[in-house]
């Protein structure tokens, strides 16, 4: 695949990633993922981690959006995509969330991606607390 197809795949996937699944061929099937509370390989898994961030943003906001600002290749094998995530929790207090970070993405070869790193700005605890904040 080429890089400029893998870039735009990104920039439709990731803004609706809450609403719909996105598309998996960009991916090795020995795919790598961290962020600063998972770490896993397999297309497999990977898979579930999106089903599982649909499955709880539905049940758990009102309103949950992943916000792309950029994607774009910053090294000859790595693009890098800047984004945050917002939400409004199903609680009475409509307590909301925030956090930016990016996703880090290396790629073979062949185009395909095998390893995605998430680096959040600031600590999954601290994003804990918005849950108990009056929004």
């Amino acid at each position: 695949m080429q890089v400029k197809q893998v870039i735009e795949t990104l920039k439709l996937d990731l803004p609706t990633l809450f609403e719909k699944d996105i598309s998996y061929d960009i991916y090795t099937r020995d795919i790598f993922f961290k962020d600063p509370v998972n770490t896993f390989k397999w297309k497999f898994n990977y898979r579930i981690i999106f089903w599982t961030l649909r499955f709880h943003g539905g049940l758990f906001f009102t309103e949950l959006y992943f916000d792309l600002h950029d994607v774009q290749q910053t090294a000859e094998d790595i693009i890098l995509a800047n984004w945050t995530v917002r939400g409004v929790l199903r609680v009475p207090w409509k307590a909301k969330i925030f956090f930016n970070g990016y996703s880090t993405y290396k790629f073979n070869q062949d185009g395909l991606i095998y390893e995605h790193i998430d680096t959040w700005d600031r600590k999954p605890g601290e994003i804990l607390k918005q849950f108990f904040q009056k929004g």
